[in-house]
């Protein structure tokens, strides 16, 4: 079943292709710059980098010349993800290749098994594209690459390995370059040293969504955060060409999600239209259970995860609960269980999920500020960069999706995909190689 990509479009001082989730390359001085460092055979290293929240709007906020020297490799676009567009979920469809339905990672729901509310979990029911590469024979190192841990590296081992340093995202940037150097980094309780540079090096960064989230994606400081990992992302590219790997490296660089600021909360009145309706709702906090009366319990993670519990359970429960969020005029959408399975989202969501209009939440009183969330399918776009060896120059993306990168990661290496993949490999964007 082909899950659908969203329309949005983003500017990044040239024009991007219009239509459905395609983007053309950027505008390029020289193809011959665009030729350095590029090849058509296979690559021996790829470099994945994870900046969450790495909205499409961002790429217009400040100069990025780093980013754009890679750019000048391939191509900056979109990705389409998950919904709900939450961070978890989104990295696990990532790094498998599969949508929730299949990995189960699974935000904001009422775990069945505890009958309490989940925030987010590292649930992963999917061969990663780290297993993907140990299985081939290739090395690892993952820096707080949080949802590869124990899906295909660990603490402690240099061919598979894991490092957590904390910090801010140059300086975990900074924590891969030292790896690629062979210089001794800390993992976990030991200090590790390896020996050559991995064959798939991921680091991850969360510097955007956090100050998203304080203050709003418009926030003032976000243009001086984007700029400082685009100094770290040359710094580790500049140690590619230092170890020489530079021009066997691929390199891929996205977001897990996009981010909208909002100012106004409209709990109470989603409160006020189930009850009229003639339900007993509740919110439920993570760690919490239902009151033993709530018949319609909503988990809360930008959009409502909403159950209909006990008696309240059937076809007109749904419908009436349905109608009821529908009537509060927040409330932009609400998806039925068959929408929710058009996305390939998780069998574990509710029987409907609800999605604010932009600018409000469901929380129940107003933030004292401008703040910023994601979750809904207005944030289901990110950022996406490919560049590199097997990257074509001036190459194009065709409605990419997050599913689609681990395939794409592992056809660059020339190994086979994770085995519960659902994606495909971008195969506008790279070239023709021997198979």
């Amino acid at each position: 079943m082909e899950i659908p990509s969203s329309g949005r479009s983003v500017s990044r001082r040239a024009v991007l292709a219009a239509g459905a989730g395609t983007a053309a390359a950027l505008a390029l001085p020289s193809i011959a710059d665009a030729v350095e460092g590029s090849g058509r055979g296979r690559a021996r290293h790829v470099v994945l980098v994870g900046w969450d929240g790495f909205d499409p709007a961002y790429l217009d906020l400040v100069e990025t010349p780093h980013l754009d020297a890679l750019a000048r490799r391939g191509v900056v676009g979109t990705t389409t993800g998950c919904f709900p567009s939450i961070t978890n979920t989104s990295w696990a469809s990532v790094v498998s290749g599969a949508w929730p339905r299949t990995h189960l990672n699974t935000p904001y729901f009422l775990d069945p098994a505890t009958g309490r509310a989940v925030s987010q979990s590292r649930t992963l029911e999917a061969p990663t594209i780290a297993e993907a590469v140990t299985a081939a024979g290739g090395t690892v190192a993952s820096v707080q690459f949080f949802i590869l841990q124990n899906h295909g590296v660990v603490f402690g081992d240099p061919r598979a390995l894991y490092v957590q340093p904390g910090g801010t995202g140059p300086s975990r940037l900074d924590v891969a370059a030292d790896i690629l150097h062979g210089r001794p980094v800390q993992s976990g309780s030991t200090t590790v040293t390896v020996e050559r540079p991995p064959t798939l090096l991921a680091v991850y960064a969360d510097d955007l969504d956090a100050l998203g989230h304080a203050e709003g994606a418009e926030s003032p400081g976000m243009a001086g955060r984007l700029a400082a990992l685009d100094a770290a992302l040359g710094r580790l590219v500049q140690a590619t060409k230092d170890v020489g790997t530079y021009g066997s490296t691929a390199f891929v660089l996205l977001g897990d999600h996009g981010m909208t600021t909002f100012t106004r909360a409209f709990g109470g009145d989603v409160l006020a239209a189930l009850t009229a309706a003639g339900f007993t709702p509740e919110f439920v906090a993570p760690g919490a259970a239902p009151a033993p009366s709530t018949d319609v319990a909503m988990v809360v993670g930008g959009v409502a995860n909403v159950y209909l519990l006990g008696a309240a359970r059937t076809p007109d429960g749904v419908a009436r609960a349905r109608a009821a969020l529908e009537s509060v005029e927040a409330v932009e959408r609400v998806h039925d269980r068959a929408a929710l399975d058009a996305f390939g989202a998780s069998p574990l969501l509710g029987e409907l999920v609800a999605e604010p209009v932009a600018g409000w939440s469901f929380g129940l009183t107003d933030p004292d500020g401008p703040r910023g969330y994601h979750g809904r399918t207005g944030e289901r776009e990110a950022a996406l960069l490919v560049a590199g060896r097997g990257v074509s120059p001036r190459a194009r993306l065709d409605g990419a999706r997050h599913v689609d990168v681990a395939p794409t990661i592992a056809a660059l290496l020339g190994i086979p995909a994770p085995s519960r993949g659902e994606g495909r490999v971008l195969t506008e964007a790279l070239h023709t190689m021997p198979g």
